[in-house]
């Protein structure tokens, strides 16, 4: 009986190792708000050797991987949102807040919280910043990518504009009710899903 708890306890302890592995070597998530991948790098080497890894016999460390972490702060009620990794810095900006219903022209308030984005992408020495719209699911998904991709011309000529410089590139696109960040069943998650999302490389040092 002791043996076969020792073994039991040994099996257990090597599973436990082995899941702790498989999560620190998981692939990068997806970017939740738009269609990018983390660029991550791979961490220091780990010596597959050493005494404390428990590894069955003929197993082998995966490739590790260094997990791209996310900060995310939402102010004005969730109308804005700022995702910070070690890799990107991410504005999502609602709908509402930036144009008037199934418009594409910038509102009042639209031009001071894009000049913070402006601002921001300065701070950082972004060379490109990439501009996505994005809708809801109500309408015709024409519709939807058309509005969409309008609604990120008018953010970027405004970001253009503020930022003042012709060495900056900009990616822009409208993907319509595609990459949806909340329910579109309800009220709420269709107006989380209509956004204006600017995100650039975070800055160097």
């Amino acid at each position: 009986m002791p043996t076969h708890r020792t073994r039991c306890g040994t099996a257990l302890a090597a599973a436990a190792v082995t899941a702790v592995l498989v999560l620190s070597a998981g692939a990068p998530a997806r970017a939740q708000g738009g269609p990018g991948t983390a660029d991550t790098t791979p961490p220091v080497k780990t010596d597959a050797s050493a005494s404390g890894l428990r590894l069955r016999p003929g197993a082998k460390l995966a490739p590790g991987r260094v997990l791209d972490i996310k900060s995310v702060v939402e102010t004005d009620g969730g109308n804005e949102r700022r995702e910070d990794t070690n890799v990107d810095v991410t504005f999502a900006l609602q709908a509402e807040v930036l144009f008037d219903k199934d418009s594409a022209h910038l509102g009042g308030a639209a031009t001071d919280r894009i000049r913070v984005i402006a601002e921001e992408a300065r701070k950082q020495h972004a060379a490109k910043l990439r501009v996505f719209g994005f809708t809801d699911n109500l309408g015709s998904a024409d519709h939807g990518v058309a509005l969409s991709k309008d609604r990120a011309n008018a953010v970027q000529r405004q970001l253009a504009q503020d930022l003042g410089s012709s060495a900056v590139a900009y990616e822009i696109r409208g993907y319509g009710e595609d990459y949806p960040i909340a329910d579109n069943a309800t009220e709420d998650g269709r107006r989380k899903n209509r956004r204006v999302e600017v995100s650039f490389p975070r800055g160097k040092g």
